[in-house]
């Protein structure tokens, strides 16, 4: 683990059991896999009340103010584990790789020492559309560009499409995904969109917006947009912390009059669980002997391929 001092700091006793909070909760995610945003760390400390006890706050227009009797689910709260753990991180007390930002990431263009290299890694690389000969194919689309990553492992699995829409999805983008998905129909198939959205007024409403722009785009095509989560029901399953609704959109009346005053925002979810949704989405829509087909025939390919790379030397 990359725990490397930069700089020296010495931290009050509030810091010491932020950082030493925040250490277990980052440990626990690098076991499964996972790096964890600030996001994400910010909602498992308000989950598991792991904030002190005089950090509660009240809202007061759009300030907020020190309250005994208010919420430690609080955006001052939230900036205060961001600059802790960035104390934390420069002074070699948190691993640098246990913390990521998913939506800022160098883009580069890969590169082989040798032919017969690119013909090693395109052995390993090449790729069958599986999902072409299934009956149903499946995208998975979620709101946040924060979240891409554990979309992107999840869709990958199963070598499924993923699409971060951030927020209301572009004109462009959404007749581009219209097209795409009646072309998928016309040639026989039902599409599935599972999409991951927070439960708030906005979050609810892109949902419907992608289903009605999806239906103008698409030709009548044979598309369902299924909302995975966040919902009613996983709120109450897993109790992620709750948000006062934003009566400041306009679409929070219409929110407010079925949910009530509270919205919850889909990072409060852990990505074992988001996985395990996707997945389980996923599964219970692949023949699986069509499945095993596509497989065996891309592993013949690849061995094509990887037969051509040991004779590179003398071709």
């Amino acid at each position: 683990m990359p725990f490397i001092a930069y700089k020296e700091h010495k931290f009050q006793r509030d810091s010491l059991l932020i950082i030493k909070a925040a250490k277990k909760i980052c440990l626990e995610y690098s076991a499964d896999g996972y790096s964890v945003t600030l996001r994400q760390l910010y909602y498992q400390f308000v989950a598991n009340d792991l904030f002190p006890d005089e950090w509660t706050w009240t809202l007061a227009g759009k300030k907020w103010i020190r309250d005994p009797n208010g919420t430690k689910n609080a955006e001052p709260n939230y900036d205060r584990l961001g600059s802790i753990v960035n104390d934390a991180r420069l002074a070699g007390m948190l691993a640098w790789n246990w913390i990521e930002d998913r939506t800022r990431n160098l883009a580069y263009q890969s590169t082989w020492d040798s032919p017969k290299d690119i013909l090693n890694a395109t052995a390993k690389q090449f790729r069958y559309d599986r999902w072409d000969s299934q009956p149903v194919r499946i995208e998975v689309w979620v709101e946040k560009e924060a979240l891409a990553g554990v979309v992107e492992r999840s869709a990958f699995k199963y070598r499924c499409a993923w699409f971060a829409c951030r927020g209301y999805v572009s004109q462009s983008e959404m007749w581009n995904a219209g097209q795409r998905l009646a072309g998928y129909c016309h040639r026989g198939q039902q599409v599935k969109v599972l999409y991951l959205g927070d439960h708030d007024p906005s979050g609810i409403d892109m949902t419907r917006d992608i289903e009605d722009r999806l239906r103008t785009f698409s030709e009548d095509a044979d598309i369902e947009v299924v909302r995975l989560a966040l919902n009613m029901d996983q709120v109450r399953h897993y109790a992620p912390p709750p948000n006062p609704a934003k009566v400041t959109d306009s679409r929070a009346q219409s929110y407010i009059s079925r949910f009530g005053n509270e919205s919850w925002e889909l990072d409060a979810l852990s990505p074992v669980v988001l996985d395990g949704l996707i997945s389980t989405e996923i599964e219970e829509h692949i023949d699986q002997e069509r499945w095993d087909e596509a497989i065996d025939r891309e592993d013949r390919a690849r061995a094509k391929i990887a037969a051509m790379a040991k004779k590179w030397n003398d071709a």
